[in-house]
């Protein structure tokens, strides 16, 4: 896999632009759950009133209607959860992009490997990726 004499085989680029991709993914995917979830949360129970409670029988839209505030502060961790996984992919997101950074540039093995290690949660891309960068590791200490 060798060209034009360098010691480069490629394996870190590619393992390199795969962690950026899935880190641009994560890190979108992430802030998306984050945003969603905290910007449209007080308004999730006028959507539920509105869509689902009129199919329902009429003495479950009783209970629904009056027990409203109970069953409102009794989901209210739901929209927290998912939150904060938001942030966590969002952290891992840019650590796979740093990481994917580093491998095309050659500078730290050890970024390059937990920076792929960080886009797993993308499962493919990440697999692949940490794959590459362990495979191109002899290619850190040359020099071109």
């Amino acid at each position: 896999m060798e060209s034009r004499g360098s010691h480069r085989s490629g394996l870190l680029t590619a393992g390199g632009v795969l962690s950026i991709v899935a880190g641009i993914s994560q890190t979108v995917c992430g802030g998306v759950l984050t945003v969603d979830f905290l910007v449209s949360y007080p308004h999730c129970w006028d959507l539920i009133n509105a869509l689902f409670v009129p199919f329902l029988p009429y003495t479950w839209q009783n209970y629904i209607l009056s027990n409203q505030s109970a069953l409102l502060g009794y989901y209210r961790w739901i929209p927290i959860r998912w939150a904060i996984i938001g942030g966590c992919l969002v952290a891992l997101g840019i650590l796979a992009v740093v990481g994917g950074i580093s491998a095309i540039r050659r500078k730290s093995f050890g970024l390059s490997l937990t920076g792929t290690i960080c886009a797993l949660p993308s499962t493919v891309l990440g697999i692949i990726a940490v794959i590459f960068v362990a495979f191109g590791k002899s290619e850190f200490g040359t020099k071109d």
